[in-house]
């Protein structure tokens, strides 16, 4: 495990991409705390909400890169395909699952007064807003930058 620690720290870009989405989470249970007024736990680890840890941790990741190995590298590229990929994702397919998540615990909610559904609940809060993802890659990019002065 300490290997894994040392290791971890050694490797500045990795380093960087796990300190964005850790910023990430942080920033995002301080939102949920500003906008709901009670401390909710579950968003240091939860998907949804702002900004996007995922999106933090990948521009992150891609930004480092290019920093590193420079922007017209072949790694480069593949990392910033995978931030376009996940963005794309937070911000359309998880963010239509739960929009469609919402509509089903409504009708769950309206259907367990007739008695007629078990008690189930999905979970609402999966994708992104586009400003919630915009966030995220400022985000990253920022940490990238910090990182880079080391």
């Amino acid at each position: 495990m300490a290997e894994l620690i040392a290791f971890m720290g050694q490797n500045i870009i990795l380093a960087t991409a796990l300190t964005a989405w850790l910023c990430a989470q942080i920033l995002k249970t301080l939102t949920s705390y500003s906008k709901h007024g009670t401390l909710n736990f579950e968003r240091l680890v939860g998907a949804g909400g702002m900004p996007s840890s995922h999106t933090a941790l990948v521009v992150s990741l891609a930004w480092a890169v290019g920093l590193h190995n420079g922007f017209g590298s072949a790694l480069f590229a593949v990392t910033i395909v995978l931030a376009g990929i996940v963005m794309y994702d937070a911000a359309g397919v998880r963010r239509a699952a739960g929009k469609q998540a919402k509509v089903i615990n409504k009708l769950v909610r309206q259907l367990r007064v007739e008695h007629t559904v078990r008690d189930i609940t999905l979970k609402e809060l999966l994708g992104h807003s586009p400003i919630e993802v915009l966030a995220g890659a400022i985000l990253g990019i920022a940490v990238a930058y910090g990182f880079a002065k080391f």
